[in-house]
């Protein structure tokens, strides 16, 4: 990109044409590198397509959603899963979820199936689902968990009977155009692939039986694709300077006064427009925000203060406020990239865990709240927020020159926070933080020999 770029500069390409080729490599190169994730390279959202037996006039097929991301994960309302049939199957029935739109089955007499949709829509059932529609690892309302909090919860299952598809490896076609939702847009799925056949292990762990066919399909999340504006911005401040940095101005949007009752703009926690804009949000979907009045306009913002610095150690705060009205955040996480993480000793009320894409790069850590206590992230409000303290032992690279103590790079719920600029964070006072340290030594030595002093002498 830079040598294309450098080339139109000096002339080397045609000038007519290089506005429409620069163009067009940006949108090539930008699509193609959105969807990946240098924190988690491997990380997608994989559904497994398995066929277990077959009937009349099709088979019984189990569907496994499973979610290989070690920090993204899918909140409320939930996943809602799509795809095109081959032929002109149809579901005769269902366990563990349900199709949203039956179709038209008017051409059935007798048993009606439970969906003649040529593109059907599944979603998962609630927890309060009766006992004799459900399957293992079903009924969780669409929530999915991250690999990393909640390895257990990070799969889901539904069994369908599908009809009118073919009984036999030869005659049956695997469906195609897979979407996934989560609970907007965001992933892209690719094409149905044959597999290895799926195996099971049966309850008493004596017997292994595997699935006739299986398919799979690869999903990669894009945050560009979900939201068109960042979700949330950090702010930075320090124990060693009077400066507080704000998140930028308009990060996630503008105030918008003209249309201040309409859903989507701010509204102040005592304002009289606050149940009509959260009335008038929930007509047009339940994703859109209600946000707190603020130069930012986010969401979420994310606060980093550093709190103190010992002989052997500093201390950080971090802070999570939620200025959203419409949105309880249930499994919120944050991953931080530092690199004194490799010497993090405690992390005092949230969960901690490394993520280590490359085996020699030890820089960035997961925080996620502690279960019954801080993983709910309150609506906008007195309780809208969550907070822990970080302490680190100091290495040979530490200092707190050139805002080195602040993170390069914060996600909140897998989406990247936007950043202060690097010019405006807070800064060392003139003297060096040596000459600091020593002042301060010199400080508590003087106190003590006082005050023994003063003790000592009648």
């Amino acid at each position: 990109m830079e040598l294309f770029i450098l080339q139109c500069n000096i002339g080397s390409l045609n000038k007519l044409m290089c506005p429409i080729l620069l163009v067009l490599l940006s949108a090539i190169t930008f699509s193609s590198t959105e969807a990946f994730d240098a924190l988690d390279p491997n990380g997608n959202i994989t559904i497994k397509w398995d066929i277990m037996s077959w009937t009349s006039d099709g088979y019984i097929a189990v569907v496994t959603i499973l979610n290989y991301q070690k920090y993204r994960h899918i909140e409320a309302p939930g996943w809602k899963m799509g795809w095109k049939w081959a032929k002109s199957e149809i579901i005769w029935s269902m366990l563990g979820g349900q199709t949203v739109e039956q179709g038209d089955c008017s051409k059935f007499k007798g048993d009606i199936p439970h969906c003649c949709e040529k593109d059907p829509t599944v979603v998962d059932l609630l927890p309060t689902a009766p006992f004799n529609q459900r399957m293992a690892n079903c009924c969780k309302g669409g929530v999915l968990s991250s690999g990393i909090q909640d390895p257990a919860n990070a799969i889901t299952s539904f069994q369908l009977a599908v009809g009118q598809s073919g009984t036999s490896n030869k005659t049956v076609r695997s469906p195609k155009n897979f979407i996934l939702k989560a609970p907007g847009a965001g992933y892209t799925c690719g094409s149905t692939i044959f597999a290895k056949p799926s195996k099971f292990r049966t309850p008493d762990k004596r017997r292994v039986t595997q699935a006739l066919i299986s398919w799979h399909v690869s999903c990669t999340y894009s945050q560009f694709l979900a939201q068109k504006t960042p979700t949330c911005c950090v702010s930075l401040s320090s124990f060693y300077s009077d400066t507080i940095v704000n998140c930028p101005s308009c990060t996630c949007g503008c105030q918008n006064k003209i249309t201040q009752r309409s859903a989507g703009t701010c509204v102040g926690s005592n304002s009289p427009y606050l149940a009509s804009a959260l009335a008038i949000a929930g007509k047009i979907n339940s994703y859109t925000p209600v946000v707190h009045c603020t130069s930012h306009m986010c969401p979420i913002r994310v606060h980093w203060h550093v709190k103190q610095s010992y002989k052997e150690y500093w201390r950080v705060k971090v802070t999570v406020t939620n200025f959203n009205y419409r949105m309880n955040y249930t499994q919120w996480n944050l991953v931080v990239q530092h690199p004194n993480f490799n010497n993090l000793m405690e992390s005092f009320s949230f969960n901690y865990k490394p993520i280590i894409p490359y085996k020699w790069i030890n820089d960035t850590g997961m925080l996620w709240g502690i279960k019954y206590y801080n993983d709910w992230l309150m609506q906008a409000g007195p309780d809208g927020f969550v907070q822990s303290e970080l302490l680190f032992r100091k290495d040979k690279s530490f200092t707190f020159e050139k805002g080195w103590a602040f993170p390069h790079r914060i996600y909140f719920n897998g989406d990247i926070c936007v950043m202060p600029p690097p010019d405006e964070y807070p800064q060392l006072p003139n003297e060096s933080n040596s000459r600091i340290t020593s002042l301060l030594h010199h400080q508590k030595i003087l106190v003590l020999s006082l005050l023994l002093l003063f003790f000592t002498n009648p």
